[in-house]
């Protein structure tokens, strides 16, 4: 009884003819080095979001105004909003319009939820 050859999973063709041709060693190495790279890049990914939050993160003063006007700074209270890796920004959306917003890394892009007006006679919503 032969065993069959594996399905091959969702890539482009340019990488998997390649593969196709190497040795059951070099797969192993090819292998290896696969997972140690995605190790690598969602590390990556960790420390970009870490030095993001730290860069862009409203200031403790900024989220007790927040608290004072009745509004939530805690990401459970929000639908669509990831309850870990989210943190609260400031946006202009145009000059003399500054907006709160949730802000997190969702794969490869960043997302946001509109929350209030830094300035609470600034009614508009963005």
């Amino acid at each position: 009884m032969t065993e069959d050859q594996p399905d091959p999973p969702d890539l482009p063709k340019t990488l998997l003819k390649p593969l196709e041709r190497q040795s059951p060693d070099r797969l192993d190495d090819v292998s290896a080095y696969a997972r140690e790279l995605a190790r690598w890049k969602r590390a990556e990914r960790e420390r970009e979001l870490a030095e993001a939050r730290k860069r862009e993160s409203i200031t403790d003063g900024e989220e007790i105004d927040l608290r004072e006007r009745g509004i939530s700074a805690d990401s459970h209270e929000y639908e669509d909003v990831p309850t870990s890796g989210a943190y609260i920004t400031i946006k202009e959306t145009k000059p003399g319009y500054e907006y709160y917003y949730w802000q997190w890394r969702e794969g490869n892009s960043w997302k946001n939820k509109y929350i209030a007006p830094v300035d609470p006679k600034n009614t508009t919503k963005n």
